[in-house]
């Protein structure tokens, strides 16, 4: 599995590829709904703690631990 880390204007811009923007208080909304994004624990995500997307879906994931691990213990990553 490879690692890719990107700073503040590449987060920003891979975002937007996929639809998303960061709102005034710094989380990831949908560009068309205003919504925030939601992690597999039903959070909202905050962009500084933004760390990708699951393969496939819209699947936010955080930094944290946890999130990181549930992540790393699927099979289709």
């Amino acid at each position: 599995m490879k690692t890719i880390t990107f700073d503040e204007s590449s987060r920003k811009v891979i975002l937007q590829v996929f639809g998303k923007d960061i709102d005034e208080q710094g989380y990831i909304v949908d560009t068309k709904t205003g919504q925030r994004v939601l992690s597999p624990d039903g959070e909202e995500v905050l962009a500084k703690d933004f760390a990708g997307i699951r393969k496939g879906s819209e699947i936010f994931i955080t930094k944290d631990l946890p999130s990181l691990l549930q992540f790393a213990n699927t099979t289709d990553c």
